[in-house]
């Protein structure tokens, strides 16, 4: 079941340049700092850097928070989606898939136990 928002990643072309920039302007380095991703929580949501991609309008993508990865990948494949990118282990257990809907777009699906939801204010 879609749990939610949970994810906005923007692209950078130079991680440690962007991390810094990223940490200055939330006033916190990343929760989890790895070359391929940084995540940062961000009033009950997380923003990531990847250090591939194209930065620009067009350049974040969006991951919805799911409890159980594999069921809602075949759930919504079952539904018309298409594999876009299979589920990857991204570390400390978080897993990503991306789907593409049957109108052309990218939907995001994330499982991250480790991302606690922040009680916002």
């Amino acid at each position: 079941m879609i749990k939610g928002l949970r994810t906005a990643i923007y692209p950078v072309p130079d991680m440690e340049r962007g991390k810094a920039w990223y940490s200055s302007v939330f006033g916190a380095a990343p929760y989890f700092d790895q070359p391929f991703y940084a995540g940062y929580a961000v009033g009950g949501f997380e923003l990531g850097l990847v250090p591939d991609g194209v930065p620009g309008t067009a350049g974040s993508r969006v991951y919805w928070g799911v409890d159980n990865i594999e069921a809602d990948v075949a759930r919504i494949l079952a539904l018309g989606a298409t594999e876009h990118s299979a589920i990857q282990d991204v570390g400390e257990g978080i897993k990503v898939a991306e789907l593409n809907d049957p109108f052309g777009n990218m939907l995001g699906l994330i499982y991250n136990p480790v991302f606690k939801l922040e009680d916002v204010r």
